[in-house]
C-alpha cells in the first residue's frame, strides 16, 4: 500500500485502507472531491482568524526568546544596528540562525514601507509595527493546527471524530492558546515538524505484502514500489521541512533521529519492510541533496548576516552544552518534564497525551497497517526526544512543543472513546449519528481550560507590554519630531545636541520587550543585563562567583546605584523615566532623599504609571506592581534638561 493510496481512502472518510479498496481512476466524484477540497481550505481560514484573534487577545509576557531570539535580530536586519535593537550574546557569538528573524524582518520591512507611503501619523506606525510580527505568527499557529488535523486524518479517516478531536484540542488547549501565537523558534520549529510528519511516506514503516517485481513501477529509473513519483515528492518536502527545523533548533534532531531508527530497524513495527538496497539508496540520495540545499540556504543566509562563514547549530551545541552555558539560565530535576512539562502543555488532557505517548498499540482498533505503524513510530519518537531532553540539565516547558501537536494526534482516539459514543471500527466516525457522554467532565473540563487561558493571556505579566506601549506613547508626546524610523534621529533641536536617556530599566534582565515595542530609534533606553561569564571556564571559581548586573543590584541597590549606575567620578546620565517593580521603590526614594547618595542629582520622584503583574511570578523579584517614576530632571516644554 502506498502513502497515495492511503492517503486517498483518509480523504473519503475511510478508517481502514487497502489497495483493494482504492476506487479505480476515473471513478472519483467530482462533485465530492469539490466539496472536500472546499472543506479543508475554510478549515485553514477559519484557523488564521481563529488564531489571529488569539494573538491580538494576548497581551501577556512569557518568555524574553519570544522578542531577543527573533525580533530583535529581525529589527536589525530590516532596519540596521543604528536604529537600536538589542542583540544578545547568542547573536555576537553567532549561535542562532537567520532564517526565523529573517522571516519576520521581512514584515517589518514591508510594513515600514507601506505605512511610509500612507502618510500617517507615527502613532499608526508604531502599532503596525508592533502588529506586523502577531500577524505573522497567527499564520504559523493556524498551519500548525493544520497540519495535525490532516496528519491525524491521514491516520484515522476524513471527517472522523478522532480526526476533527485533534483541531478541537488544539483551539481548546490553554497552553496552546498561550504559546502558540508568540514568536518563539519553537512555535516556527513545531510548525515545520508537524508539516513534515505529513509529508513523510509512513508506508515506508511497512506494508502488508511484498509487491510483485513486474507491478514495481518506475520512479526516477527503477527502484521499489513503495516510492511512487508522489511519495517521493513528498519525501523530499518532508526532508527539507525537517531540516530547516533542524537548523532552527538542533535538538530537532533527535526527532529525526528517533524516525531514521525506526524506518531503519522497524522496532515495533508490523507487516514487510518495503525497502531494498536501492530503495535504501534513493532515500539517502534525497536526505544528501535536500539537506544540502537547506544547509546551502542557511549558510548563504547567515553570512549575509554575520559577515563571514559560520554555522550555528555547531556554535550552538559547543557553547551551550561543551561550554556549560546553558545552567546559567536555571537547572531542573531529570523528572521535570513528566511532572511538569506535560501537565503545563496539556492541562486537562494531559492523562491522554501520556496514554497517547507510551500506548500506540490501540488494541481492537482496525485502523490500516500504516496507521498502527506510524502510531508506533510518533509514541516511540516522542519518548525518545522527551528523554533525551530529560538528560540535559537547563529545562524549559516550551522545549517541548513541537511534540504537543504530535501528543494531540495520538492522543485523539483515547479522548474520543472516552467523551464520545464508539461506532463501528474502534473510532466514531461522522457518517452517523455521534452521541456525547460524560457531559458534565467535558464541560468542566473545557470551563478550566477557559479560565486558564484567560489569566493568562490576559493578566498573568500583563504590565512588562503594557509598560512599553505607554512609554512609546510619552515618547510621541514628548518628541515629536523624533518619532520616527527615518535618519537623523535622536536630536533635541537642529543643534547636535542628543536626546536624553528617555528610559531605564531597574527589572531582572529582559523583562520587557525591546526595540520591538519601544520601536522608534530615537527613544534611547537602558536595562540592566544578564550576559553569561564567557570568559571563564565550566566548573571553574570564577564562573561559580560570577554575578550578574541584574543581581548585584538585587543584592545592594544602594551600593550599585552609587557605585555602578551614577558614581560621584565620570559622566553622569539621568534618565527620564526610571522603570521596576514595587520593590524598589524604597531604595530609589532613599537614594534620591535629602540625605541620600543621589541628592545632589536634582532628581524629584513621582509615579506617574503602575499596574499589577500578575497573581504569582517565576521570580520574586517581579512581584506585586510594575510602576513608572519620572525623574523630573527634564524640561517638559523644551524637552530638555531642566
Amino acid at each position: 500500500m502506498t502513502a497515495t493510496e492511503d492517503s486517498s481512502a483518509a480523504e473519503t472518510g475511510s478508517t481502514r485502507a487497502s489497495p483493494q479498496h482504492v476506487a479505480p481512476p476515473g471513478a472519483a466524484c467530482p462533485a465530492t472531491d469539490n466539496k472536500r477540497t472546499q472543506q479543508v481550505r475554510d478549515a485553514l481560514s477559519m484557523l488564521f482568524g481563529f488564531r489571529l484573534l488569539n494573538a491580538l487577545c494576548l497581551r501577556t509576557f512569557f518568555q524574553p526568546d519570544e522578542y531577543y531570539q527573533a525580533l530583535e535580530p529581525a529589527w536589525n536586519i530590516a532596519f540596521g544596528l543604528g536604529s537600536g535593537p538589542w542583540m544578545t550574546w547568542e547573536w555576537q557569538y553567532y549561535l542562532r540562525s537567520s532564517l526565523h528573524p529573517g522571516l519576520f524582518s521581512l514584515g517589518y520591512t514591508l510594513t515600514a514601507s507601506y505605512m511610509s507611503s500612507m502618510r500617517l501619523s507615527p502613532h499608526y506606525t508604531g502599532i503596525a509595527l508592533v502588529a506586523v510580527p502577531k500577524v505573522m505568527q497567527a499564520g504559523i499557529a493556524a498551519l500548525t493546527d493544520w497540519y495535525a488535523w490532516r496528519l491525524a486524518e491521514k491516520l484515522y479517516g476524513g471527517n472522523s471524530a478522532a480526526a476533527w478531536s485533534v483541531l478541537l484540542m488544539s483551539i481548546a488547549n490553554p497552553w496552546v492558546w498561550y504559546v502558540s501565537t508568540r514568536t518563539f523558534s519553537n512555535t516556527m520549529e513545531a510548525a515545520l515538524t508537524i508539516a513534515a510528519l505529513y509529508y513523510f511516506p509512513w508506508d515506508l514503516l511497512g506494508v502488508e505484502k511484498k509487491v510483485r517485481e513486474k507491478d514495481k513501477p518506475a520512479v526516477l529509473g527503477t527502484v521499489g514500489a513503495i516510492l511512487t513519483y508522489e511519495t517521493t515528492r513528498s519525501l523530499r518536502l518532508s526532508i527539507v521541512l525537517a531540516a530547516l527545523a533542524v537548523i532552527l533548533r538542533p535538538t530537532n534532531a533527535l526527532i529525526w533521529a528517533a524516525i531514521g531508527i525506526v524506518v531503519l530497524t522497524r522496532f515495533t513495527t508490523e507487516g514487510e519492510s518495503p525497502l531494498d538496497a536501492r530503495t535504501y539508496l534513493i532515500i539517502i540520495r534525497e536526505v544528501v541533496l535536500c539537506g544540502s540545499l537547506v544547509l546551502g540556504l542557511s549558510l548563504v543566509a547567515d553570512y549575509q548576516l554575520y559577515g563571514e562563514w559560520t554555522f550555528p547549530p555547531f556554535n550552538f551545541l559547543y557553547f551551550n552544552i561543551g561550554q556549560a552555558l546553558a545552567v546559567f539560565y536555571g537547572q531542573n530535576d531529570g523528572h521535570y518534564y513528566l511532572s511538569q512539562g506535560i501537565p503545563l502543555s496539556f492541562t486537562t488532557i494531559a492523562p491522554f497525551a501520556v496514554m497517547g505517548m507510551f500506548n500506540t498499540a490501540l488494541e481492537g482498533f482496525s485502523g490500516s497497517l500504516m496507521t498502527k505503524n506510524t502510531r508506533k513510530a510518533l509514541g516511540f519518537t516522542s519518548t525518545a526526544m522527551t528523554s533525551a531532553l530529560s538528560l540535559i540539565s537547563h529545562k524549559e516547558v516550551r522545549f517541548l512543543y513541537p511534540l504537543v501537536p504530535v501528543l494531540h494526534v495520538l492522543a485523539a482516539p483515547y479522548i474520543t472513546s472516552f467523551f464520545i459514543i464508539i461506532t463501528a471500527g474502534g473510532i466514531p466516525s461522522s457518517s452517523g449519528p455521534i452521541g456525547v457522554k460524560r457531559k458534565a467532565l467535558l464541560i468542566a473540563g473545557l470551563f478550566v481550560n477557559l479560565v486558564i487561558g484567560s489569566y493568562l493571556s490576559y493578566f498573568h505579566a500583563a504590565a512588562p507590554i503594557q509598560v512599553m506601549d505607554y512609554l512609546r506613547g510619552e515618547f510621541e508626546r514628548l518628541h515629536p519630531d523624533n518619532a520616527t524610523l527615518a535618519e537623523p534621529y535622536g536630536r533635541y533641536n537642529a543643534t547636535s545636541e542628543p536626546l536624553e536617556l528617555f528610559a531605564l530599566f531597574l527589572t531582572p534582565c529582559h523583562t520587557t520587550p525591546w526595540r520591538s515595542h519601544l520601536v522608534y530609534p530615537a527613544l534611547r533606553a537602558r536595562e540592566l543585563t544578564c550576559e553569561p561569564p564567557l570568559h571563564t571556564e565550566p566548573g571553574s571559581p570564577e564562573r561559580a562567583a560570577y554575578i550578574d548586573e541584574g543581581w548585584r543590584f538585587e543584592r545592594d541597590k544602594m551600593g550599585f546605584m552609587s557605585t555602578e549606575l551614577w558614581p560621584s567620578e565620570g559622566a553622569e546620565e539621568i534618565p527620564r523615566y526610571i522603570i521596576g517593580f514595587e520593590g524598589i521603590e524604597d531604595a530609589l526614594m532613599q537614594y534620591f532623599g535629602i540625605e541620600g547618595p543621589g541628592a545632589t542629582k536634582g532628581v524629584t520622584l513621582s509615579k506617574t504609571w503602575a499596574q499589577w503583574n500578575g497573581l504569582f511570578s517565576d521570580d520574586d523579584r517581579k512581584a506585586g506592581e510594575l510602576r513608572v517614576w519620572e525623574t523630573n530632571a527634564y524640561s517638559a516644554a523644551t524637552n530638555g534638561p531642566a
